[in-house]
């Protein structure tokens, strides 16, 4: 036990010299091009960065792009292309506490909040009575699902749904197997914020990380959203995924929501088909989007 407690407090001490002294690292070409495309709007006080690109002229398709965790609407950098050729309007936004959007701390990060961000960012653009297409991922698919939920409550304010598009995403928290480093950030202690630090990702904080277990306490609301809607509804899975394994996941995905079509991609796609297999994940969301 004596030497346990003596390799921990060695580990610790260049932990806790990384925590304080790593710079946080530089953008990448890449990145620093995806942010000056972009905008901001103010949500309560707070910065939320977005993309807002204008593709095909005359069409009054939009697509609403919600990203996973715990990265951004980077995440779609690599369909942002295709999508603008069959849609008029190709929108994404980083979450708060993502991506180039504020990172308030402490702060109470919840789905309904970012929900709340989604339809503010729609009225912004002045889309607020436009029906729009979700396609999401991961962290998304629940931001997409409470979203479901309020259009399903026919509520003002709202957003208009034509179809949704999930993507690899744990809507079942019973089929959920969230990686490790996901458990000890979620959970906390002191190893929490030294491994904040050390990934170089202000978003990996115990807050947000809380919508694991939100997904638990509004299981019923949010897949009973999914399950009671009539719009169409379609799930592109990798089914590598070790967070939402196969086949369990689609077992139960295809029994609770039986009216919902699937894509399954090739068997070594993962848990990002969008950047794993681009061209696979965009033909099959374009089969979604042809097929109504």
């Amino acid at each position: 036990m004596r030497e346990w407690w003596v390799q921990v407090g060695l580990l610790a001490v260049p932990l806790l010299a990384a925590y304080l002294h790593i710079p946080p690292p530089q953008l990448s070409p890449a990145l620093h091009s995806w942010k000056s495309s972009g905008k901001f709007f103010t949500y309560k006080g707070l910065r939320i960065f977005y993309q807002d690109s204008v593709g095909v002229v005359g069409s009054p398709e939009i697509v609403v792009l919600l990203h996973g965790f715990p990265t951004s609407s980077y995440d779609w950098y690599k369909i942002w292309e295709g999508l603008t050729l069959r849609f008029h309007r190709v929108i994404a936004l980083d979450f708060l506490g993502f991506g180039f959007s504020d990172k308030p701390r402490p702060h109470h990060y919840s789905i309904f909040e970012q929900a709340s961000i989604v339809e503010s960012l729609l009225r912004h653009l002045g889309l607020q009575n436009r029906r729009v297409n979700l396609l999401s991922h991961d962290y998304g698919d629940i931001v997409a699902q409470e979203l479901l939920y309020r259009y399903k409550q026919n509520r003002s304010g709202r957003l208009t749904i034509k179809s949704l598009c999930l993507s690899n995403g744990g809507i079942f928290p019973e089929t959920h197997r969230p990686l490790l480093l996901q458990k000890l950030l979620k959970d906390g202690g002191v190893l929490s914020p030294i491994l904040t630090r050390l990934m170089n990702f202000f978003i990996f904080s115990r807050g947000l990380l809380q919508y694991i277990n939100q997904r638990k306490k509004f299981r019923r609301r949010w897949v009973g959203a999914l399950a009671s809607v009539t719009i169409p509804i379609h799930f592109i899975y990798g089914p590598l995924d070790p967070i939402n394994p196969y086949p369990e996941f689609l077992e139960l995905y295809r029994k609770t929501l039986p009216r919902s079509t699937v894509s399954i991609l090739d068997d070594h796609i993962s848990h990002y088909p969008q950047l794993e297999d681009p061209m696979g994940f965009l033909n099959a969301y374009m089969g979604f989007i042809n097929s109504f």
